[in-house]
């Protein structure tokens, strides 16, 4: 277990896993408080989701800049920055929610500037983490980040259930805001050595997103997995973080979906716990077969949306979550050189999210023309057709833990 601890003696890395675990804390609460801020203002799901695929489709607009800039400028930087819009953004919000001055139109606006800010925040924290400890402890520093975010997650949103429960919504928000700042501070201590091209030789902003994409390209298992997690999450988001706070509105209560919501981060700590001890030869194509578990939340929640089931359901995707997210990142990080990496995670997060706004959208009217227990089940079935096409793709399934490629090279896939 030792090892497994490893990247906690460098300094670097414990300051980046302090700043991520301060706003993950603040961010998991503040997901609810923001489902049920909107919900206390009205009541259609329609509206519920164009302010969440606002900040989605911000986010997705900025992406591939967020990348871009990742890759010129100093990446703990770029987070500080990050940090402080997001902490403005998110505490006027609270302001707005706990002086009962808040309109449908702020709630748009403010999502959007959350959304822009956390596209810059990904791809830097992303590609920061690698150069925070060597080669070899890649796999147990992103296991380790992964079980300490986790652990911050199950506090938000067990918390952040009650505290918005019985203080309301604007409390949570107003922790997130604190959070944002926090991680910032600590973000400003990350000191690592600099991947970026000396400024004579930088080429312009468009030459560096073709780039981004040839490598992103280059690799057949990248895209495939990016490609299948666009349907993936789009019936995630749709289905269950939209669907599921309605259910428990009226089904189960709002304390009850902080608690399902504590049961999956209780199951990603556990699968963050595995992921650092395991050691196949085929990470990922184990983490692939994993995202089965994803179709358990909102079958249960459309056939018997009982609390202990969606809890059981609830974990396992938890586990397996974080079994894929470890074998996905430590093979980006082996395969991909560093002076590129955040722009490849730009491609990766745009294609992976780029159907969940229209999944937010949408999910209202469909629900309400062919029913909230049919659209669930339609959720989840694309999750488990795009398992089986990950798992099935030879491109996938040749992935190896292999050693790093050299600084510049690409590896084709």
């Amino acid at each position: 277990m030792g090892d497994s601890f490893a990247p906690l003696a460098h300094p670097a890395f414990r300051w980046l896993l302090t700043a991520r675990v301060t706003s993950t804390a603040g961010s998991s609460m503040a997901q609810i408080a923001l489902v049920f801020a909107v919900r206390d203002v009205t009541q259609s799901v329609t509206t519920l989701g164009v302010v969440v695929a606002t900040r989605s489709i911000a986010n997705l607009v900025f992406l591939l800049w967020g990348g871009v800039v990742a890759d010129r400028l100093p990446r703990q930087f770029v987070l500080v920055g990050s940090s402080a819009v997001s902490m403005a953004s998110q505490g006027l919000l609270a302001v707005l929610v706990l002086t009962g001055n808040v309109s449908v139109p702020a709630f748009v606006v403010l999502s959007a500037v959350n959304g822009m800010s956390s596209a810059f925040s990904f791809p830097a924290s992303a590609a920061l983490a690698p150069q925070t400890v060597p080669a070899d402890l890649r796999q147990a520093a992103n296991a380790l980040q992964r079980l300490a975010q986790n652990s911050s997650m199950i506090a938000g949103a067990s918390l952040g259930g009650l505290l918005i429960a019985f203080a309301g919504p604007g409390w949570g928000l107003v922790v997130d805001a604190v959070s944002f700042g926090l991680a910032g501070l600590a973000f400003s201590f990350v000191r690592v050595p600099a991947t970026r091209v000396a400024a004579e030789h930088k080429p312009g902003v468009l030459s560096e997103l073709r780039l981004g994409w040839t490598e992103f390209m280059s690799r057949t298992w990248v895209w495939f997995v990016v490609l299948a997690f666009f349907f993936v999450n789009a019936a995630y988001a749709g289905g269950t973080m939209v669907l599921g706070p309605v259910i428990a509105d009226t089904v189960i209560g709002r304390e009850t979906w902080g608690l399902v919501l504590a049961a999956q981060t209780a199951g990603m700590v556990v699968g963050a716990f595995v992921a650092m001890r395991l050691r196949v030869r085929r990470a990922l194509l184990l983490g692939v077969v994993c995202i089965a578990a994803f179709a358990g939340l909102p079958l249960a929640l459309a056939l018997h949306p009982a609390p202990w089931l969606l809890m059981v359901a609830s974990f396992a995707c938890g586990v397996c979550m974080e079994l894929f997210g470890v074998a996905w990142e430590t093979s980006l990080q082996h395969h991909v050189p560093a002076e590129r990496l955040a722009r490849v995670y730009s491609y990766d997060m745009l294609g992976s999210l780029a159907a969940v706004p229209l999944a937010q959208l949408v999910v209202g009217p469909v629900s309400g023309a062919a029913g909230v227990t049919a659209t669930l089940v339609g959720c989840a079935v694309i999750q488990l057709v795009a398992t089986a096409a990950m798992a099935a793709s030879r491109s996938v399934w040749s992935v190896e833990n292999a050693p790093l490629v050299p600084q510049g090279k690409a590896l084709a896939g």
